[in-house]
């Protein structure tokens, strides 16, 4: 009766994995008889399974919709990536959405096994709410076995030991390198997931991308944290933002980094509290004509605090607006 059970939820899990499955391919999968797969069919149909059934060459069997949602079986990846889907619904601020996803996260949590259940706290307890961002990106599969061992590390402080391989300018990727760091925070934006770390070879603080990390085994070399030195969803548009920029410059925003905020796009700069009414925008481009062109768009006063060179450009900008201005006045 054991073995019998237990062909039944290995057979339903396989009903749930993919739309259609052929009876032989069936058979070997669960190791019998297309005659018992037949008898292993009409008893989930008696538990209230609706499994359709065709015939011919073509034929086979589909696990359709009922009139009642059957338990769903989950391996331990299938899991792991429902619970958090469902936690980062539930933070997203989606209309309606938030408290069915609480409750769907509930049940979950209570029937997952407990080896799962550790891989979901430290993936919730290390992750950062994403950064909200006005455009989409292209996502980046990340190994589930990849995710959880990052925060697994997070959640024990543990050292990480990675290969980490970069892309040159021309797409091209380069040779994978060794990084031996202190992992603190995951923090998912726009399709993909960074950790931040502090990277002991290079002695400061570094944004990995999880799609480029192999993490070696295991290192059980327990840590101190250290504090961080801004929040990790600033570290990381800082370390994203920054390594594609030709030049760079700091402007002091005469109005609140609240205000400031609110009229930019995340992946443009990070804004820096200075005080009460003014605030500083570290941005950069291609050339500081794009610097110049981009802040006189934010529709508030500033100041350039460096480099020299955008204020020559800027001053060279105002000069071509004023004469347009000028041309115009009767």
């Amino acid at each position: 009766m054991l073995e019998t059970s237990a062909r039944l939820f290995r057979l339903l899990s396989l009903l749930q994995s993919k739309p259609h499955w052929p009876g032989p391919e069936l058979a070997r999968r669960l190791g019998v008889s297309t005659r018992t797969v037949r008898n292993d069919i009409e008893c989930l149909r008696q538990l209230g399974y609706p499994v359709d059934a065709r015939h011919g060459s073509a034929g086979g069997y589909r696990l359709s919709a009922g009139a009642n949602m059957p338990p769903l079986l989950f391996d331990d990846d299938e899991a792991v990536a429902t619970t958090i889907a469902l936690a980062t619904v539930g933070t997203s601020q989606m209309a309606g959405m938030d408290e069915s996803a609480q409750r769907a996260l509930a049940k979950l949590e209570q029937v997952i096994p407990s080896h799962v259940r550790a891989k979901v706290a430290a993936l919730r307890t290390a992750t950062e709410v994403p950064v909200p961002s006005t455009r989409g990106a292209d996502p980046a599969i990340v190994d589930a076995e990849t995710l959880t061992a990052v925060a697994m590390a997070i959640q024990e402080h543990e050292w990480l030991r990675f290969s980490y391989t970069r892309f040159s300018a021309n797409g091209s990727a380069e040779e994978a390198a060794k990084r031996r760091v202190e992992p603190y925070r995951l923090v998912s934006w726009r399709g993909r997931w960074y950790l931040v770390a502090f990277d002991l070879e290079r002695d400061d603080w570094r944004t990995f991308r999880l799609d480029r990390m192999h993490p070696s085994a295991r290192t059980f070399r327990l840590f101190t944290p250290r504090e961080l030195p801004a929040d990790a969803s600033t570290l990381v548009l800082r370390g994203v933002a920054g390594a594609g920029w030709r030049v760079h410059a700091r402007i002091v925003v005469h109005a609140p980094a609240e205000e400031v905020l609110a009229r930019i796009d995340p992946t443009v700069g990070v804004v820096e509290i200075l005080d009460e009414h003014t605030s500083a925008l570290a941005t950069g481009a291609d050339s500081y004509e794009t610097i110049a062109v981009y802040i006189g768009m934010l529709g508030l006063d500033f100041t350039v605090a460096d480099p020299p060179e955008l204020v020559a450009h800027i001053d060279l900008l105002a000069g071509r607006y004023r004469a347009a201005v000028e041309s115009m006045t009767p």
